[in-house]
Formats: C-alpha cells, sequence, structure tokens
C-alpha cells in the first residue's frame, strides 16, 4: 500500500469514522484513500468551519476528530479552529498536504513551514518523511490528543510521501489508564473542607467528562455542599438541583459572587485559567483547593492554597468518603441529587451556611433565571433564554457563537446536561456557532440541535448552510439581529466613549436561506419566537429565524442593578 493508504488504515484502526475538510490538489492520492476506506468525508465550505466541526467531534465524544486541508492557504485557513480547541482541551487531529519534499518542480509555491506555524498551537506537530514512519506516527500522536489536557496535534503529508509505497502495518491501540491523586493530598482537601463553614464547590470545563459528571453529581448528593460553574463547566450538574448556585458568567459583582465572597474555602474542580475568570482571588483568607488532573497555572488571579492532581474522578470519589454529612443537614441518596423538599421544607433543622446559600439559591432563581426583561418587542436577551429554554426538548444542544447575548445564556440558561449548552469561554471564537451545530447534528441526529448566533458571528461562516443543506440535517438556526458587534459596543459604552466602528448592514436573512433551500422567518411580535421555534423543531430541514434583539438592557443590568445591590446578610 501507498503511505496514503496506510495513514488512513491508521485511522480506522484508532476508531476515526469522520473527517472534515477540503482538500488540494496535494491531498488527493490521500483523499482516494478516504473514498475507498470506512470513513466519512465531509466537505465544507471553509477550513476554518472543518476545523470547529472536528473540535466538536472531539469535546462530545473524547475521540480526536479530524480535519483535512491542503499546503498554503488551506493551512493558514486553520488556525483559528486549531488556537479553539487548544485553549479548549478538545482532542482533534489536524492533517495538511504539502509540496513533494524529495523532488518538486513547483519552486515555493504556496509553501510555508507549516509545522513550526503549528508548533506554538498545538500539543504536538511534525511532518511525515517517510511512510514507513506513519505508523508509530498516528499511534503516538492519539495518545498525545487524548492525554490530559486533550488538544490539537498536527500531521503535514508531503504528495510523494502520501504515493511512496511501504509493507507496514497499523500498530496496536493500547489503553493508558490516568494517575492517581496522592492520598494524603486528598485527605488535606477533606480535612480542611470539613473545617470550613462555608464552603463551596466550583466546577469547571476540565471536569466535563462522563465518568466525572456522574462522580460530581454523587459528591452534591452526598455532602449537600452548594456548588456553581464557570461557564464551561455549564450543566456538568443538572442547574436545577436545588443545591446550584448558577453560572458565574461574569467575574464579579452577580449574585453568585455574594455566595463566593461569603465562602471560606473554594474547591476549584477541573478549573483552567484560559477561561474567563468565575472570580477573582485576593489576600483575603478564603483557601481554594485545586483539584484538577493538571497542577494549576498560577496567576495574579489564581493561587489555590492546595492542590489534588491526578484523575478528577477518581479524587471525588475518595473525597466524599472522608466528608461526612454533618447533623442536622437535610440528607439525600448518593445516586442522584435530593428533591427540592428536602432543602426547603421549613421543619428541616440545618447549619447556617446552608441557609446563607440557600437564600442565595433564592435570589438567583428570582432575579435572574425568572427575569424577563420588559416586554415590548425587540424581545430582550431574558425574553429571549427563557422562551428557547421552555420549548426546546430536555435532550436538546444548543450551540452558541460569542457575543453579547453568549453572557445572558450562560447566566439566565439552566442546564440540564454536560452538552445542553455548547460555548466557548477560551478562545471564545466568533463564527463557530454554526459548524459547532452541524458536527452536534452529526454526532446526535435523534437530538434537538439549535445554533444562537448574532448576526456578526453567524456572516463569519454563514456559507455553511449550504454543508447542512447537502448534509439533509434537521437544524434551527436562530440569528439575534441589532445590526452591529453589540459586545464591544457594551464595553464601549461601559469606558465612556463615543459609539464608533461598530455597525453594520445585514441582507435579507429569509431570501439569503431560501437560496440555499433552507426556510426563513422573520419575528415581529413578543411571544412569536416560542411559536416559530416550536413549528420549526417539529418540522424537517434547516430553519433559519431572524430575531431583532433589544440590548438596551446591558447597562442597566450588569453596570447598575448589580453593583447597587446588597448581599444577604
Amino acid at each position: 500500500m501507498n503511505g496514503a493508504e496506510l495513514l488512513v488504515r491508521c485511522l480506522e484502526n484508532e476508531g476515526v469514522d469522520t473527517i472534515f475538510g477540503i482538500p488540494g490538489e496535494e491531498n488527493l492520492v490521500f483523499l482516494e484513500a478516504i473514498r475507498t476506506s470506512s470513513i466519512r468525508f465531509i466537505v465544507t465550505r471553509h477550513e476554518q468551519a472543518a476545523g470547529f466541526m472536528a473540535a466538536t467531534y472531539g469535546r462530545l465524544t473524547g475521540r480526536p476528530g479530524v480535519c483535512l486541508a491542503t499546503l498554503g492557504p488551506g493551512a493558514t485557513n486553520l488556525v483559528t479552529a486549531v488556537s479553539y480547541a487548544l485553549l479548549g482541551g478538545m482532542p482533534v487531529l489536524f492533517i495538511t498536504g504539502q509540496k513533494p519534499i524529495k523532488k518538486s518542480k513547483q519552486g515555493r509555491f504556496q509553501i510555508l513551514d507549516v509545522v513550526r506555524m503549528m508548533g506554538p498551537l498545538t500539543k504536538f506537530t511534525k511532518q511525515i518523511v517517510t511512510a514507513g514512519s506513519i505508523a508509530p506516527l498516528v499511534r503516538d500522536i492519539f495518545r498525545i490528543a487524548t492525554k490530559e489536557k486533550s488538544g490539537p496535534v498536527h500531521l503535514e503529508l508531503p504528495e510523494d510521501i502520501a504515493a511512496e509505497q511501504t509493507d507496514k502495518l497499523p500498530l496496536p491501540v493500547t489503553r493508558l489508564f490516568p494517575t492517581h491523586a496522592h492520598p494524603e493530598s486528598i485527605a488535606i482537601a477533606a480535612a480542611l473542607i470539613n473545617k470550613a463553614n462555608y464552603p463551596l464547590f466550583l466546577f469547571g470545563a476540565e471536569a466535563k467528562r462522563p465518568d466525572v459528571c456522574q462522580v460530581a453529581r454523587e459528591l452534591i448528593a452526598a455532602t449537600g455542599i452548594f456548588f456553581f460553574t464557570s461557564q464551561m463547566g455549564k450543566g456538568i450538574i443538572d442547574e436545577h438541583s436545588p443545591y446550584s448556585l448558577g453560572t458565574a458568567a461574569l467575574s464579579d459583582h452577580d449574585y453568585v459572587h455574594c455566595a463566593i465572597d461569603q465562602a471560606d474555602v473554594i474547591v476549584n474542580i477541573g478549573h483552567d485559567v484560559v477561561e474567563k475568570p468565575p472570580f477573582f482571588m485576593n489576600q483575603r483568607e478564603v483557601q481554594v483547593i485545586h483539584i484538577s488532573h493538571s497542577p494549576a497555572d498560577v496567576e495574579e488571579i489564581y493561587f489555590p492554597q492546595h492542590e489534588v492532581i491526578g484523575d478528577i474522578g477518581n479524587s471525588l470519589t475518595l473525597l466524599a468518603k472522608l466528608i461526612p454529612a454533618e447533623q442536622g443537614r437535610p440528607k439525600a441518596s448518593r445516586a442522584s441529587d435530593p428533591p427540592q423538599d428536602l432543602l426547603l421544607r421549613a421543619d428541616t433543622a440545618a447549619p447556617p451556611r446552608y441557609e446563607y446559600f440557600k437564600r442565595i439559591h433564592q435570589e438567583i432563581k428570582t432575579n435572574v433565571y425568572c427575569a424577563e426583561g420588559h416586554d415590548r418587542f425587540p424581545d430582550t436577551p431574558q425574553r429571549i433564554v427563557r422562551d428557547i429554554h421552555n420549548t426546546v426538548a430536555a435532550n436538546s444542544i444548543i450551540s452558541l457563537d460569542n457575543g453579547m447575548y453568549k453572557i445572558w445564556f450562560a447566566r439566565n440558561f439552566r442546564a440540564l446536561r454536560p452538552d445542553s449548552l455548547l460555548l466557548d469561554n477560551a478562545l471564545a471564537a466568533m463564527g463557530a456557532g454554526l459548524p459547532v451545530a452541524i458536527a452536534a447534528k452529526l454526532l446526535y441526529p435523534d437530538r434537538q440541535v439549535l445554533a444562537v448566533c448574532g448576526d456578526g458571528g453567524f456572516m463569519m461562516n454563514s456559507q455553511e448552510l449550504e454543508t447542512a443543506v447537502r448534509l439533509q440535517l434537521d437544524l434551527v438556526v436562530i440569528i439575534l439581529c441589532d445590526q452591529g458587534y453589540g459586545m464591544i459596543k457594551w464595553k464601549q459604552g461601559g469606558m465612556n466613549l463615543p459609539a464608533f466602528g461598530l455597525d453594520f448592514l445585514n441582507p435579507d436573512f429569509i431570501e439569503y436561506a431560501n437560496s440555499y433551500g433552507a426556510k426563513g422567518y422573520r419575528i415581529s411580535r413578543t411571544g412569536e419566537l416560542a411559536e416559530i421555534l416550536a413549528a420549526s423543531l417539529k418540522q424537517p430541514g434547516l430553519h433559519l429565524i431572524e430575531l431583532p434583539v433589544d440590548y438596551s438592557q446591558n447597562e442597566e443590568v450588569f453596570y447598575q442593578q448589580l453593583r447597587a445591590k446588597t448581599c444577604l446578610i
């Protein structure tokens, strides 16, 4: 077989079933090998979108997604998606082509040092120089991509190496077992928690693994300790839990920060400083415990006093055994979250810490989850979040692009599952919402999938509507229209700067959708979104909903109300 055929055989050996990308002439031998394999190839309309899709495959499955591009401009178009996977901890293999390296008649045409370019953006990058080296390289990079912290890897396949003959075969796939934390570090963490008057748990993105999510639910049910999440940790535990204090969508001044400021021990589980901070550490007496697979990256705003390093699920299992259920605290089964009445019964005696956090829990429910803003049209973000939350199925997947609405969704949308709300709080790249939704729908064809995008972010990869229509996906795309880069305008106003340089015009989104073979709708009154969305979710095909949004309450809520509030005493 040739090198390209061996590479495809190795990918099949690793369990790869899908490759996203745009091939060039340097990829044609590899493309032919894919055609005759069991792997599905999905051609996209831009390499960046293909990279977002492959990264989402890795994010949702835990297995590396695979993305293909050609040399030169094809490879450079991947940079944002590779960075997205790096900061987001998503396992993905990027494969790019290259001119022949042993003999070429095209000089330096389209040639860049792609391997060097990928160096700072990946966990590993290498040019394949002989067909015989492919099998061990593939086995190694799949181990690297999935080893925590998981992330992107890159291989460059030159045209002549793809055609080079070899008698090598794929290597056996072996399983890597995670290392466990030292028992003493777990015992110290338990002692700090047991001594605390107001302990809190924070769950971050690195805890969003299937085995960890189950253990996390059992930990909360067993201990009754209240918790909150970072944006990318959202949904690790059902946010309808009576012990949930929601998501730290802002870094300070929100209702959840009343609880954070009261806490004397905060246990950060799977937190990574690549996320926008859920809170700022300072020199007050709060103790922060870092539980993760890797040591903390110490920053001015994050310097944990104790660390538990090893497999997160195992650490939480052992930790739960060392935290006793305190006398008078509501009891609950380890197997599931406690029912609401166990926490809220008036005749249940509970320590003051639980009473305080319970009151914060109620304040969040009243002032965040139940908030709608005004009832005029255009709708407020609060109303939009509520209407979507109340319309979609319990197991639906919502992919968020990046914009002002992301803060409102992270803050106001109560997630039931780890994949209920797919958002990016690391690179926070615009243009990912639609490609991420496409990948999610390919993985879970029987679940409702929505993409919620701003008009700015949507237009950055709007061409992927064609990909979704061609793949015959049942998908809903909601475009929130304010004809400007809304989050930056909010920041601009917050700095008391005059409005400048952030407004634009849009195409007719209804005609735009129709031109791709999708169905377009324009919302013109309050309450219509829920009606159109419910109908669209029941029909096959791609449905695009254009929805004006009123961001006028950004300043009132985030700059005035939150900073003027008084935390409970």
